[in-house]
């Protein structure tokens, strides 16, 4: 499976930040598999974000679930990351992923990877 991320590399305070992951050589809708955003910050330890399972059901890192909100276009096989009011301390590189459950991926032990995106927060 090969997962792509896409969006802007500067997003200023206050703002949403909008990512895409395109998915190839593998089905979002695949049971069993959950879809993720991971990031991390510079000098600082990986950050699982949220997730969305083959049933379209969500979850989020408590941290950061009212900023968070995950969706997906199936007849695209992408799915989204937004969040909102955005500010330096989200400036992070931004990696999407796949994992073989909820679990797996809240742990990082995640089968695939993009290639993550830098993402600066700044006016």
């Amino acid at each position: 499976v090969q997962l792509q991320e896409s969006g802007p590399g500067l997003v200023k305070p206050s703002e949403t930040l909008s990512l895409t992951c395109t998915v190839s050589g593998g089905s979002i809708t695949t049971n069993s598999v959950v879809w993720g955003w991971i990031r991390q910050p510079p000098g600082k330890e990986p950050e699982w974000m949220g997730a969305i399972d083959a049933s379209g059901t969500t979850y989020y890192n408590p941290s950061l679930k009212s900023r968070t909100s995950i969706s997906r276009d199936t007849s695209k096989n992408q799915f989204t990351l937004q969040l909102s009011s955005v500010a330096p301390r989200d400036t992070a590189v931004y990696y999407c992923a796949t994992a073989p459950g909820i679990m797996s991926m809240t742990l990082g032990t995640v089968d695939d990877w993009g290639q993550g995106t830098q993402v600066t927060v700044s006016s």
